[in-house]
């Protein structure tokens, strides 16, 4: 019989080819999602993807009579939560939005757990949560000092997380902590559709290749960097979406709590990633220099060693991969789920 799966968030990015991943192992899925930054649409494609059909409800994690219900209703053998708002300069201006939908939320999502039974969670965290004194590559070890709304939001909850296995050992928690997701499901039928201003390098990039911006702002050429130009982790998000699954299977046995990095153990700066995706699109990509965004560092990138020796996962596709992954996407979705 089949394991059935809660995926909250499961129609936005990262939830979206997770859910792929999920059936694709086998697992039964059920999806909450509020829509706030996804669309149902995205649901239809996975099922296409996938052959199956996907139960999904459209509703608020901090609607504590939806989540009984649901868990009442299905039985769920774990939960995988991707749900919440990752806006970093919008948080910033909005912190209550920020902690009412990520700590709030997880909050109320965990104590129906409990009610419930349902002691197997696999977190979506965010590399955001590391401190400036952290050094690269980032290890799991590394002080925790984020500083900004968000990534203090997601370090709430891994604190709490943490209590609450202390608490209680017999939950089986694994914190998952991303680094850059990139790219789409090769199909071209799910991507990356952002709402409102596009923050994140690939999608700007995608953009500003399909004609809809004009150039590629590059955020400094200063930095202590090969080019000059800031290093991230950048991962495909199918790798990522592998990783939760790989998570959600090494929980079935161990309890506790495991804390992860997904990246791919180094890094790419901005003009590496930009001199690849021309070269995978055949399009010279318009840019210009622009002075640094506050906050932003020279350079960070995981070590990922860790889930490698845990779960048996590593990164295996290339940057080029990445790319052309995405600009198919971007061609074959020029108005993203619209």
């Amino acid at each position: 019989m089949r394991q059935k799966i809660l995926v909250t968030g499961g129609a936005g990015y990262i939830g979206s080819h997770t859910c792929v991943e999920l059936l694709a192992a086998d697992y039964d899925i059920v999806v909450v999602d509020n829509f706030s930054n996804s669309k149902p649409a995205v649901l239809d494609r996975v099922a296409q993807i996938a052959g199956r059909a996907i139960v999904w409800h459209e509703g608020d994690l901090r609607n504590r009579s939806l989540l009984r219900q649901l868990f009442d209703r299905h039985h769920f053998a774990g939960v995988l939560h991707c749900a919440g708002v990752k806006a970093i300069a919008e948080a910033q201006r909005l912190p209550l939005k920020y902690y009412q939908h990520n700590l709030e939320a997880s909050l109320t999502l965990l104590d129906v757990m409990a009610e419930r039974g349902v002691q197997r969670l696999v977190f979506s965290s965010s590399a955001t949560v590391y401190g400036e004194a952290a050094r690269v590559p980032y290890r799991e070890e590394a002080p925790l000092a984020p500083n900004t709304v968000y990534g203090r939001s997601k370090m709430m909850v891994e604190d709490v997380l943490h209590d609450l296995v202390q608490a209680d050992p017999a939950w089986h928690i694994a914190i998952l902590r991303y680094f850059n997701p990139v790219g789409a499901h090769p199909s071209g039928l799910i991507g990356e559709d952002p709402s409102g201003p596009i923050n994140n390098l690939m999608p700007h990039i995608c953009q500003v290749a399909i004609g809809k911006q004009a150039e590629l702002s590059i955020f400094g050429h200063d930095y202590p960097t090969p080019d000059g130009t800031g290093v991230r982790d950048y991962l495909h998000v199918m790798d990522m979406a592998a990783g939760h699954v790989k998570a959600l299977q090494y929980l079935s046995g161990e309890s506790g709590l495991l804390t992860l990095n997904l990246g791919m153990g180094r890094g790419h700066s901005v003009l590496e990633v930009l001199r690849a995706f021309e070269q995978v699109c055949g399009i010279r990509i318009p840019s210009r220099y622009v002075p640094r965004r506050a906050g932003d560092l020279a350079c960070y990138y995981a070590d990922a060693c860790r889930a490698a020796d845990v779960l048996g996962w590593r990164a295996k596709r290339s940057l080029f991969e990445m790319c052309a992954d995405a600009w198919r996407w971007q061609v074959q979705n020029p108005n993203g789920y619209e």
